[in-house]
């Protein structure tokens, strides 16, 4: 597999100054921040190594333990040599590889896995320090209440961040690790690459809608639209209904064209899809506890008969939901919009 950081060779002086830090001081909750390609995991490898402490995996563009479009909480490995190798324990479903998209996501899975652990973990984050990244390390921050922040900074590129809890938690700063650096494309390679992993021994199942909560979607919310509403609608746009539902005042349907008219839709009232659309689309199976115990692709969902085909590597063991996500997986990934669905 490929993984952007494995066990350095060779180690700054700093890294071993943090390390003695760390001991002396017994820093059981730590979170690392830096911009991108700073040596965040490098750094995590090196330090996990060391102080034999369990790893919150929160980079979720470029996850080091698998699943995919989580975050991860990791238990130490004996002889390691780089992330990939530790052992998930527990994953929160995000359901995209973008962070910005799901920032509610992010927080709350960061939040219940740090919750989980209690102590003796290191939080490894995204290199998005700007924008939308800089108010995510801020609340994960607030959130979790880590013993230390370490600060992989070059001048003052953190100080937005940093500047609220310079007084309220201790603050170490080292220079960034200036390693290979890694293109757009290449970073789309190495997610492309875990994907294939993870769903290298994938079998299909099918499912029942009434037997699982199915979210992530409003056309699985609220209450299912009334036999007298599903033709009207089919009346007037020349539809065939598969399956409708009301919510927030909207209908959501899913339908097929039965003949091609030319009329215009409220788009504020009523929002339609075909079923294709669903199609590849990666769902997370939750568990009882909230937490994501594997995931799947939806092959195809038959409305009419009311179930889902799904490819996964996963059990359905102990699943009470079908959380829907916003990665599409057809010839590589492809993040779609939040209101695709």
């Amino acid at each position: 597999m490929i993984n952007k950081a494995s066990y350095p060779e060779s180690v700054l002086e700093d890294r071993f100054e943090l390390l003695d830090y760390i001991k002396e001081h017994d820093k059981r909750k730590i979170i690392l921040v830096g911009g991108v390609d700073t040596g965040k995991t490098t750094l995590a490898t090196f330090l996990i190594k060391n102080l034999k402490y369990n790893l919150i995996d929160a980079d979720v563009g470029q996850k080091s333990i698998l699943p995919p479009a989580t975050v991860s909480l990791g238990n130490y490995k004996e002889g390691f040599l780089c992330l990939s190798e530790i052992k998930e324990e527990k994953s929160y479903f995000i359901g995209s590889t973008n962070p910005t998209q799901f920032i509610g996501e992010m927080l709350t899975g960061v939040k219940k896995l740090a919750d989980y652990a209690k102590e003796y973990f290191i939080i490894d984050t995204t290199g998005l320090i700007n924008g939308a990244g800089e108010y995510l390390k801020k609340m994960k921050i607030e959130l979790v209440e880590p013993d230390l922040i370490v600060a992989l900074q070059k001048s003052n590129e953190l100080s937005h961040i940093l500047k609220p809890f310079i007084d309220k938690v201790d603050i170490f700063y080292i220079k960034p690790y200036i390693g290979k650096k890694y293109s757009r494309e290449e970073r789309k390679d190495i997610r492309e690459n875990k994907w294939k992993t993870y769903f290298n021994n994938a079998k299909e199942i099918e499912i029942n809608f009434e037997d699982y909560i199915i979210s992530g979607s409003k056309a699985f919310q609220g209450e299912r639209i009334t036999d007298d509403e599903k033709l009207l609608l089919e009346n007037i746009y020349k539809w065939e209904i598969l399956y409708g539902s009301k919510c927030e005042g909207k209908f959501f349907i899913v339908k097929k064209d039965v003949k091609v008219v030319k009329r215009s839709v409220d788009k504020n009232l009523i929002f339609y899809m075909e079923p294709e659309r669903f199609n590849n689309l990666v769902v997370g199976l939750i568990d009882n506890e909230g937490f994501c115990s594997g995931l799947a692709i939806i092959k195809e969902i038959d409305f009419k008969n009311e179930s889902l085909k799904l490819i996964t590597p996963s059990s359905l063991k102990n699943v009470r939901e079908i959380r829907l996500g916003r990665v599409k997986l057809e010839n590589g990934e492809r993040l779609i919009d939040k209101d695709y669905i």
